[in-house]
């Protein structure tokens, strides 16, 4: 059983992002001093970054890393683990003596384990072994001391699952990381939901705002508008929250979610509708050029239309990384030109396909 020591970053993504998260990962490592090369193949749902360098060159880089790389600031990055170990032509009869000795080699116990795959139908086959087989790992590893599952603060061990012979061994920083297994929100969209992107803005909130936010920023009685609402999901959701919406569609709205007295329909064209004085929120997901939705977002923040928004950019296949720079660039240059300083998050959701989801929040 070859147990291969080395220092890699490991990268979740959605299968056909490899390209975006492979390039953004190594600009944000280069931004930090570290350079390195990029693994990974077309459809696989991950992709490894080995920083340049062997044995205390390597363990610099990573130190690093884990010191400057935060998983928030990337996008297209589902889960981030810092790898120490890869183990393959594990015995199918008795594959814990292998593994338990690439845990040790971490050098430092954790507080939980999480056996992974790609988010792929062809790995996805192996959630059955991962199922089975972790009770047995975890006997094992708390036999060793090595799992500790009453600290809260240590690091999550994670194994990744190539097949079931051989995996990536690492550890997660829970500060700094996707608090859901595979990076995958365990959510369902209510049947008295208009739509089901009503779960898109269940997760924006989740991965965008912390736990604080939610709570000071999401409060019932605020007052929002949603841009292109129709057929309602995310007017929907808002007035779950306990928000007053205003629904802005040229559209049909969900006959239903007009029967209470929390969301209003007004029939105009979101780009040009302007409320009278400011909401709380806006939230927009009207397809059309992402440059166009980025202008749209950073002009209410600009003339103080709302204080916080969320809104879709549908990026082209081709040059999503490019596009998505210079939404931020539109962004950037829109709000500074205004003197409004601002927070922007971007995730690429495990509910998106094609687009990214941006949260955008005047400061002061």
């Amino acid at each position: 059983m070859p147990l291969h020591a080395t220092a890699a970053l490991l990268l979740y993504c959605r299968p056909g992002f490899e390209g975006d998260c492979a390039k953004e990962v190594s600009g944000a490592c280069a931004d930090l001093g570290v350079t390195g090369y990029v693994r990974t193949k077309p459809d696989s749902g991950w992709v490894l970054f080995v920083p340049h360098g062997e044995g205390a060159q390597a363990g610099e880089a990573m130190r690093i890393l884990r010191g400057g790389l935060r998983f928030e600031d990337l996008v297209f990055a589902r889960q981030l683990v810092f790898c120490s170990a890869f183990v393959d032509a594990l015995p199918p009869d008795d594959r814990v003596p292998p593994l338990l000795a690439a845990v040790k080699a971490l050098g430092s116990r954790c507080g939980a384990v999480w056996l992974e795959t790609a988010d792929t139908n062809q790995a996805k086959e192996l959630s059955g072994f991962c199922r089975k087989f972790v009770p047995h790992l975890e006997r094992a590893l708390i036999a060793e001391h090595l799992l500790h599952p009453k600290d809260k603060r240590a690091p999550r061990l994670n194994l990744f699952f190539i097949d079931s012979t051989q995996a990536w061994v690492g550890l997660t920083d829970l500060a700094n990381s996707n608090p859901w297994q595979m990076g995958i929100p365990r959510l369902r969209v209510s049947r008295d939901a208009p739509s089901r992107s009503a779960v898109k803005l269940a997760e924006a909130w989740l991965a965008l705002l912390t736990e604080r936010e939610r709570e000071q920023r999401l409060v019932a009685g605020m007052r929002a508008a949603d841009l292109g609402a129709a057929p309602g999901g995310w007017s929907w959701q808002l007035a779950q929250r306990g928000l007053r919406v205003i629904a802005i569609d040229n559209g049909n709205v969900s006959p239903a979610l007009l029967k209470g007295e929390m969301v209003e329909h007004i029939r105009a064209d979101g780009f040009h509708w302007r409320p009278r004085g400011s909401l709380d929120w806006m939230v927009c997901d009207i397809v059309d050029q992402p440059s166009r939705i980025a202008q749209l977002a950073a002009d209410w923040i600009a003339h103080g239309r709302c204080r916080d928004t969320i809104f879709n950019l549908k990026l082209p296949m081709k040059k999503r990384f490019d596009e998505l720079a210079r939404c931020r660039a539109i962004i950037d240059k829109r709000l500074n030109q205004a003197d409004v300083p601002y927070l922007l998050r971007v995730k690429h959701l495990y509910h998106d396909r094609d687009e990214v989801t941006a949260y955008l929040r005047r400061t002061a």
